[in-house]
């Protein structure tokens, strides 16, 4: 059976780096950080080759954000995606998830599917409702947070770690997953994977390619918005205790009056 496979990737700024929000907005200030990958993406993206190799595939990546998006639609096709699908348009800029599902959700429709690979959560919003949102508004099964992804015949089956034991769930396809970190680990792109990455094909969708209404998406259509926030304040000296023969003594007394013990 040759599956059409596509990894939902989102280029985040890198959290080794400060990030602020911008005055006015409430909204992260992307465009002065150095994006990447979504590092769970990464894991949705392993998967989705993984799973194509086994099963004679094709893996396609599906953004959206602007045009320095491209830099890891590019990193994601060098670790061995076939083709790409950009949905690029001004409009979207500061969408919240329910936007964001709704832009995915109908560029799904126009390329078509069997499986959609998500990562569980984005390191800028950590929603961590991206996949459940998309299966709702595509009509399909979802199985989220996999620890480990099986393919037989049309089903897909999943194993979800829980705090109360291992669960094993099975849908039929199409389906929308999304994955945890354990599930493998991710390629590194190899010289050959790069210069291949340069000549594989990459679409670009806008939303009236889309047939998606502009006043439904972005920061003025937002469901939830930021009132204020301020700066975090500086860390304050800690409290040095001098152990006289009493240091125990004290460092409990510490510990109690801020009720840890």
């Amino acid at each position: 059976m040759s599956l059409n496979i596509v990894v939902c990737v989102k280029q985040v700024p890198d959290t080794a780096l400060e990030r602020t929000l911008k005055e006015g907005e409430g909204t992260l200030d992307r465009a002065s950080l150095d994006g990447l990958i979504n590092e769970l993406d990464e894991y949705a993206i392993e998967e989705g080759l993984q799973i194509a190799s086994a099963h004679d595939g094709e893996v396609t990546i599906l953004s959206m954000g602007p045009d320095k998006a491209s830099e890891s639609i590019r990193k994601a096709l060098s670790m061995g995606a076939d083709k790409a699908v950009h949905v690029l348009d001004d409009a979207l800029a500061g969408s919240d998830a329910l936007a964001t599902s709704l832009a995915l959700s109908e560029a799904l429709k126009h390329i078509g599917f069997d499986l959609v690979i998500t990562g569980s959560e984005s390191t800028d919003a950590r929603t961590g409702v991206l996949a459940a949102m998309l299966a709702e508004r595509l009509g399909v099964p979802q199985l989220t947070l996999a620890s480990k992804v099986e393919i037989s015949g049309s089903d897909v089956t999943i194993r979800r770690v829980t705090d109360d034991g291992v669960e094993t769930v099975t849908g039929s396809m199409p389906a929308v997953v999304s994955v945890v970190e354990k599930i493998n680990e991710p390629r590194y792109p190899s010289f050959k994977g790069i210069m291949a990455a340069k000549k594989k094909p990459v679409q670009t969708l806008s939303l009236s390619d889309l047939s998606v209404d502009a006043g439904s998406v972005g920061l003025a259509s937002a469901s939830t918005a930021v009132a204020d926030f301020a700066k975090r304040p500086p860390r304050q000296a800690g409290e040095i205790v001098t152990d006289e023969g009493d240091g125990g003594s004290k460092a409990a007394a510490f510990l109690a009056g801020r009720k840890f013990i």
